[in-house]
């Protein structure tokens, strides 16, 4: 907020402590905050839960008295899990290394995100082992990445735990990377607005056959959710690839109308 932003949603039950599904909608000077609750109360219940509630102002009151405190020692420890897992060798947990002061301003210490492709598995592949091998359940996998996010809950031994299951998975599952896709961001060509497309009259073709057609729908792996299609953008070759592939690989893929993604809505007579 002190960067200038008008709004922001905190996500407490993912970093600090609060219950699940629980956040807060911050507000900035500029704006009135009563106006924006006046607009909350016409669509949201009227019967709000008193459990997240408490669990949101119990969280705040501990962040205000210990907040930094207890972000440094997450900070230190996602840091010396990054050193741990770079010293394994064929995995890359990434840090203020990047930060080049124009594409990347800065860097979030307590999001573990670790590129996985060169010990030849995706990064879905990796989540899948830790979650049904290894009991680890960590925020996400995609094409080539995992994700763990660290708390103000976790403790060295998780992370210890989480190191040598990675250890472990490298000695038993490497193999080569030839197969996988070394492009994980796709440049859109976007032919129309996306409320133009989303709203356009439109017919369902086989995904394999829309090649050079404008799409009319999301397709997106999630988490994370960033599409790999949106409505008005053209479907290429390299896009439909990069589809097969995600579904190959097992991941969660969401926003078409046809959920097996067989068939994909498309502009009708839009080439």
């Amino acid at each position: 907020m002190a960067a200038g932003a008008d709004m922001a949603s905190v996500s407490m039950h993912k970093s600090g402590g609060s219950l699940t599904q629980s956040s807060f909608l911050l507000t900035g000077k500029k704006i009135n905050y009563g106006y924006v609750r006046q607009i909350i109360n016409l669509t949201q219940t009227t019967s709000g839960s008193y459990l997240l509630m408490s669990s949101l102002d119990l969280s705040r009151r501990n962040l205000v008295r210990n907040g930094i405190q207890v972000f440094s020692k997450v900070s230190e420890m996602a840091d010396y899990a990054r050193q741990e897992i770079n010293a394994i060798g064929g995995y890359y947990a990434f840090g203020k290394e990047l930060i080049n002061g124009d594409s990347i301003y800065d860097f979030d210490p307590t999001k573990l995100s670790i590129h996985t492709r060169d010990i030849g598995l995706a990064g879905i592949e990796v989540y899948d082992i830790l979650r049904d091998e290894y009991d680890i359940q960590i925020e996400f996998g995609d094409i080539g990445n995992i994700l763990a996010y660290l708390s103000i809950g976790d403790r060295i031994q998780e992370l210890e735990r989480l190191v040598s299951a990675l250890a472990e998975i490298r000695r038993r599952y490497q193999k080569s990377s030839s197969g996988l896709l070394s492009q994980e961001y796709l440049s859109p060509e976007v032919v129309k607005s996306p409320q133009e497309a989303f709203y356009a009259s439109k017919i369902s073709l086989p995904l394999k056959e829309s090649t050079g057609k404008v799409c009319s729908e999301f397709v997106m792996c999630y988490p994370p959710g960033i599409p790999i299609l949106a409505p008005g953008e053209r479907i290429t070759k390299d896009i439909i690839d990069y589809i097969e592939f995600a579904k190959e690989k097992g991941c969660s893929l969401t926003g078409p109308e046809d959920a097996d993604i067989e068939y994909i809505n498309v502009l009708e007579g839009d080439d």
